[in-house]
């Protein structure tokens, strides 16, 4: 065990950052998920295909306190015969990312009907929610208070923290401003929860 620590130094610096979150990316199909998990691994744009069950990658992001965070994403493919599956992905997550299609209007009220159900599950209850607003950069995307409005966000629990993040995954454009903001939310609902255990 000893050795692979010997590039980290000094060590006890190094300590805290040793942090891991399982994140799961759900989110209608062609909204962008798999690009967005793309994005983040290899900072490069890869061309996808259709997800058929999940891809899985743990990837380290630096946040802006230049603090390195491991992120293990479960990206969940979205058609529809694979959406009730995906409350067995949300088990035990820390927060979920939400990938909606900024120009796919027709589909916004199904986007919304999967958001709501997902985050209703009961051991989802308070889990931190990051909705990405993808493919902003095209010229007829909806604006974020329309997402915001078509998704009904106002709707969500109140237990459950959210973030709209407006993104272009392709180039990356927004991806590590959400990512802290999913970060934040889930760190202070892990506070909350060990403060609430140590009140019992």
């Amino acid at each position: 065990m000893g050795n692979g620590l010997s590039d980290q130094t000094p060590i006890l610096s190094s300590l805290p950052s040793f942090q891991s979150f399982h994140i799961v990316i759900l989110g209608l199909d062609s909204a962008g998920k798999t690009t967005v998990l793309y994005r983040l691994q290899f900072n490069e744009f890869v061309n996808t295909v259709p997800t058929k069950g999940f891809n899985t990658e743990k990837i380290k992001v630096t946040l802006g306190n230049s603090k390195t965070v491991t992120f293990h994403f479960w990206d969940v493919g979205g058609q529809e015969k694979l959406r009730p599956l995906w409350k067995s992905y949300t088990r035990c997550t820390d927060g979920i990312v939400f990938v909606v299609d900024s120009v796919d209007i027709e589909r916004m009220e199904e986007a919304k009907t999967e958001l709501h159900k997902i985050t209703r599950i009961s051991e989802n209850q308070g889990v931190p929610v990051l909705i990405i607003a993808n493919k902003q950069d095209l010229r007829n995307s909806l604006s974020l208070s329309e997402i915001e409005k078509m998704l009904a966000m106002s709707e969500l629990s109140s237990s459950t923290p959210w973030h709209l993040q407006p993104t272009c995954a392709i180039i990356g454009d927004g991806l590590k401003e959400g990512l802290e903001k999913l970060h934040d939310m889930i760190i202070k609902r892990r506070k909350m929860l060990r403060q609430q255990k140590k009140k019992r």
